[in-house]
């Protein structure tokens, strides 16, 4: 089964996908550094350095073939405004990503796509962007008589056993006419309860990351022996991990940090913070899961991000683990490029079962051609 990323990252998307034996044919990822980590983690993908609307105007994907398209374009692109939203939409400069992904797809017709996005997707512009999205993916005529029958859902990771409350748009377009997605989603978690029977279990910020060891200057630590379920279905066999090494904060941020209790943010400080974010110098709790990790995990004011115990933000491998990537996983680039790829990836738990969901879809449309 072969798919296609298109918004690559540093892989969670595509890593879920080749756990569930799927072979990721081609990777387009624009930032040098961040491909770089893909690549060095899946050695066998090919990846494409290059923006995305490049590989649409050179019919690069023109005679390609691929079960699956994946991948999530990112939000930006969605900023369309104004009444007239059916006829500018595809067209706006704005949302070239939109139209770029839509485009490959429209080319290489895969039997599914997979679309990860921000929750918010669904009420920007008052739902209307939402609708135009599905409907551009069911017209016939945009898609040389054939449409996709689209599926969607807001899901958050906490209900794949993800230590994190991170809430998603996901879309799903099938040209099976016979799938059930509802159905089959429910017969997913139960196989994979089967395999992995704490798969969906909570996970707290201590079942995650309470083994790991004080950090190091150069991120490496020696491996430790995981402690919990959690911490056992991401280990690894290596003698060290990497990416555990703290950020360099400055003397006001740790003074700050060390009046800051469990589950308190930068209110109980006696001083005004200059920070847009709602749990900024935010502390995380042992016994709770974390907020959404996101680009700004390793600063005091970027959010809820302070280690339990230690007046410190969460290193990467720290973060790495509450996004569920497995300990094998290295991260390469300097700490805003890492922070950036932990952050915007889709947790390789979620990826999975999503690939899992889609194996499912396929074998319908496979009965179907035995049927015929």
């Amino acid at each position: 089964m072969k798919i296609i990323d298109l918004f690559a990252g540093c892989g969670g998307l595509s890593l879920g996908f080749i756990q569930a034996g799927f072979s990721v044919e081609k990777a387009v990822e624009y930032d040098p550094v961040i491909a770089d980590t893909y690549q060095r983690n899946h050695p066998e993908v090919d990846v494409i350095v290059d923006d995305i609307k490049n590989i649409d105007t050179s019919d690069m994907f023109a005679g390609t073939t691929a079960d699956v398209i994946i991948g999530g374009p990112p939000c930006q692109g969605f900023s369309m405004a104004g009444a007239r939203i059916r006829q500018g939409f595809i067209d706006d400069p704005r949302n070239y990503l939109f139209k770029h992904y839509f485009n490959v797809v429209k080319a290489v017709k895969p039997k599914v796509f997979v679309m990860e996005n921000v929750k918010g997707i669904s009420t920007m512009q008052g739902g209307k962007i939402f609708e135009e999205i599905k409907r551009i993916f069911q017209d016939p005529e945009a898609l040389n008589g054939k449409p996709y029958r689209i599926y969607h859902r807001v899901i958050n990771a906490a209900d794949f056993g993800v230590p994190q409350r991170r809430e998603r748009m996901i879309i799903i377009g099938a040209l099976v006419d016979e799938a059930d997605i509802d159905t089959l989603w429910e017969k997913t978690i139960n196989e994979i309860k089967s395999e992995y029977p704490t798969y969906f279990d909570e996970v707290t910020v201590l079942d995650a990351i309470g083994n790991l060891s004080m950090t190091s200057e150069d991120g490496v630590i020696d491996n430790p022996s995981p402690e919990t379920a959690y911490e056992k279905y991401l280990s690894c066999d290596a003698k060290t991990l990497t990416n555990h090494s703290r950020s360099r904060h400055s003397k006001v941020a740790v003074e700050r940090m060390s009046k800051i209790k469990n589950g308190e943010n930068y209110t109980a400080l006696n001083e005004k913070i200059n920070s847009v974010h709602s749990g900024s110098y935010g502390r995380l709790c042992w016994n709770e899961q974390a907020s959404t990790i996101t680009t700004r995990f390793d600063t005091p004011a970027g959010g809820r991000f302070i280690h339990p115990d230690e007046d410190r933000t969460l290193t990467p491998r720290e973060a790495a683990r509450i996004q569920s990537f497995p300990d094998s996983y290295v991260f390469y680039g300097d700490k805003r490029s890492i922070s950036r790829q932990i952050g915007n990836a889709v947790p390789p738990k979620v990826s999975y079962f999503l690939a899992r969901l889609v194996r499912n879809i396929l074998d319908v449309e496979n009965s179907e051609n035995i049927g015929d």
